[in-house]
């Protein structure tokens, strides 16, 4: 496929899984390996492309989650990243009923690890653990192992959420941030969740849903007998928060466009499509007038993006 196949396959692809009812089919087996593949090529191209420290996901602010943050990690958010993203994944360890001094031992597997940056972080928080990442995107997984890999703490693997290449009760803690909606099979991959994790094990869920997706979601966590469900809590005003900063006209985001060596309308236009991707609908983003005209005429592709209601957290016991 092309660069515009690509991107066709991909973003119908997620219309699909995100915008269909809960027992309506969603194309069988070759839709969805089409949408795998797409989703594994324009993840290749987004590790090739993104700086070293880039977490892909929306973000979110909360002033209290960042004071735990600097406790830990002095100096958190002064050096090349706004924080926002980091937050997510010190929500996704700080609510679960082991305590982050806890962690001496433990397997921890992240889901959708991108190139690896996020869970990295999490090795600095919750020290001791083994951590592994899994992500479908050959590059990025290959970039995580180049760059981040450490022995007996951190390692890479490529892999399909919806086929786990882990033994059976293998995983204490399972960590799945803003990747889901990109699964084509939701419930195969709660069963792959429900049989790699040991007895008492965690699975630690972020993710964007429409209405559709949620509904199938809570339809799916009734079926699986062997997780059991303890939280579920919206955290859209959080996420809308961390969006609403990065588009600010002084933010880290600006700042580091700002640095680039682009003429004014291109960085716009870098700046437009860079919101889009993290969230600028799902916070009321309104593209400027620029943006629009340029839209119109053809020049810039228009992404309205998919009806996401809420952002949620979601946490699951093994029994």
């Amino acid at each position: 496929m092309n660069t515009a196949e690509i991107m066709t396959a991909f973003t119908s692809g997620l219309a699909d899984i995100n915008l269909a009812e809960p027992d309506t089919a969603r194309g069988g087996e070759k839709a969805a390996e089409r949408m795998k593949t797409a989703s594994s090529t324009i993840y290749d191209m987004a590790a090739t492309l993104s700086a070293k420290g880039d977490l892909w996901n929306w973000g979110m602010y909360d002033p209290e989650i960042v004071d735990e943050i600097r406790a830990r990690l002095p100096g958190f958010g002064e050096f090349g990243t706004d924080g926002f993203s980091e937050q997510l994944y010190f929500l996704a360890l700080r609510d679960l009923p082991i305590g982050l001094d806890d962690y001496d031992g433990r397997t921890v597997l992240e889901v959708g690890c991108g190139t690896g940056e996020g869970l990295n972080f999490l090795s600095r928080i919750a020290r001791g653990a083994r951590m592994t990442g899994l992500d479908l995107s050959p590059r990025a997984i290959a970039r995580a192992s180049a760059t981040l890999a450490r022995a007996d703490v951190l390692e890479f693997v490529h892999g399909d959420a919806e086929k786990l290449p882990f033994v059976d009760g293998s995983v204490n803690i399972l960590v799945n941030i803003e990747s889901s909606h990109n699964y084509p099979d939701l419930g195969r991959f709660l069963r792959e969740v429900e049989r790699v994790l040991s007895p008492g094990g965690i699975l630690t869920h972020i993710d964007v849903f429409t209405r559709q997706r949620y509904a199938a979601m809570r339809r799916m966590t009734a079926e699986i007998d062997g997780l059991t469900w303890v939280t579920d809590h919206d955290i859209s005003d959080r996420v809308r928060a961390a969006i609403g900063r990065r588009m600010a006209s002084d933010s880290h985001f600006h700042a580091t466009l700002a640095r680039q060596r682009m003429n004014p309308m291109a960085r716009r236009i870098a700046a437009h499509s860079q919101i889009l991707m993290f969230g600028g609908m799902f916070a009321g983003y309104q593209p400027p007038a620029v943006i629009r005209l340029l839209s119109r005429i053809g020049i810039v592709p228009w992404v309205s993006g998919l009806p996401m209601e809420s952002y949620r957290h979601q946490v699951a016991v093994r029994r």
